[in-house]
């Protein structure tokens, strides 16, 4: 081998390795949240002020302003409890005790959730021993051959 196509292999896979690099470098960096339960966030929550995370905990005393998409609840997990709003639309699983994860912003006033930010659980999915739904039985048709 020459030294020119050396020179060219060790400098094409330097530049590859470097472009693959800084890829994954931004794609992981612009999205990166901590995820936390309520009560590792609240037991001291001065210091995640301002920070995107993600909550785990469970919702409770769920209000929605009349005519409106604006909801004021609390996610509470281990005894501890954080306020939390959100204007737009929920899941329909998102009731009083389901097991939810919000992304948002934690500020002194409570936890501002952010646009599509709350993903809730239905608990008789994910429970330990649950059945799954009985699929209905497919109709069966007979075919006959022609010989």
């Amino acid at each position: 081998m020459t030294r020119s196509r050396s020179l060219k292999i060790v400098l094409s896979t330097l530049v590859l390795g470097l472009a693959f690099s800084a890829l994954l470098y931004s794609s992981l960096s612009e999205d990166t949240q901590y995820y936390k339960h309520v009560d590792e966030v609240m037991g001291q929550p001065a210091p995640w002020y301002g920070k995107r995370l993600q909550l785990h905990g469970h919702a409770s005393d769920i209000r929605r302003r009349p005519d409106s998409l604006d909801y004021r609840f609390q996610v509470d997990y281990n005894g501890q409890i954080v306020n939390a709003s959100y204007t737009g639309i929920v899941p329909d699983t998102f009731k009083d005790g389901s097991e939810v994860v919000i992304k948002g912003t934690l500020g002194p006033a409570g936890f501002v959730v952010e646009p599509n930010g709350v993903m809730a659980k239905c608990p008789s999915k994910y429970e330990a021993g649950a059945t799954p739904p009985r699929a209905r039985p497919m109709p069966v048709t007979q075919t006959t051959s022609r010989n």
